[in-house]
């Protein structure tokens, strides 16, 4: 199975898609998964699972601050599942990171509670070819 191509993605949608990330990144993960879905929506192909798995992170962490560990846990297994096709690095995102944490937290080998979850993209402003 080849790996899943990057997509192309335009000025607009590199823009919501940092915006994505700052919200993420600054904790308004309902915001995010907002964010993220409108860019999903409109693509097509290898990537759509890849957006997806990252609206499900966000709605996981939604669900832990919001004391709901097993909606948190639904979500991060099913974005663990979504990101299983692609490479440790896609888009500019340390996937692999992404997933080791997921699976830490699934593990109980991290506490939620301390955790303060980051996305990291190379300039996710400049996505793309």
């Amino acid at each position: 199975m080849a790996e899943p191509r990057e997509p192309t993605l335009d000025p607009e949608e590199r823009r919501a898609l940092a915006k994505g990330v700052r919200e993420f990144n600054d904790g308004y993960y309902f915001e995010c998964h907002d964010t993220l879905e409108d860019l999903w929506s409109g693509l097509r192909g290898d990537a759509r699972d890849f957006f997806q798995g990252l609206i499900q992170v966000a709605v996981g962490y939604y669900h832990l601050g919001n004391d709901n560990p097993s909606g948190a846990r639904s979500m991060f297994e099913r974005a663990l599942q979504r990101f299983e096709k692609y490479p440790a690095r896609y888009l500019g995102f340390e996937l692999e990171r992404q997933r080791e944490e997921l699976r830490s937290l699934l593990a109980g080998e991290l506490p939620a509670a301390a955790l303060r979850p980051r996305w990291r993209f190379d300039d996710p402003a400049s996505a793309g070819p």
